[in-house]
This record gives structure tokens, sequence and C-alpha cells, in this order.
């Protein structure tokens, strides 16, 4: 069932931009943007280690999981 009556609006009833203002006559050169990270002297890498498991709390997960899988 289709409603033709409906009041949503065609694709073809919206708005598009088909003329461009002079102040855009054409898409900008392309240029070089220079792009700088600030280090502070002295400081190194972040090291975290990964996150790792327990093996008591790694079986009591498989344990589980094999109960939702049966």
């Amino acid at each position: 069932i289709h409603d033709t009556t409906s009041d949503v609006p065609s694709i073809h009833d919206q708005p598009i931009v088909s003329e461009f203002p002079d102040e855009l006559p054409v898409i900008p050169p392309v240029h070089e943007v220079e792009c700088n990270i600030e280090l502070i002297p002295g400081s190194g890498p972040i090291s975290k280690a990964p996150y790792r498991m327990a093996p008591i709390e790694l079986k009591e997960l498989k344990d589980q999981l094999q109960e939702l899988l049966e």
C-alpha cells in the first residue's frame, strides 16, 4: 500500500546549487601545508603493557563460553 496523499517532499522538489558565487570561481590550487608536532625535551614514548588475562580468569571465561554454546 502506497499513500500518495502524503506531504513528504520529493527529491526533485529540493533546491540544488547550480551556480557558484564569484568569490569561489574554481577549486583552490594544491599547496603545501606545514605541520609540526612539538615534543617535550627528555620525554620518551609511552609504554603500556598489553592486557593479559590471568590464567584462572581465562579458564573461567572459557568455561562460561562453553556453557553458553551448549
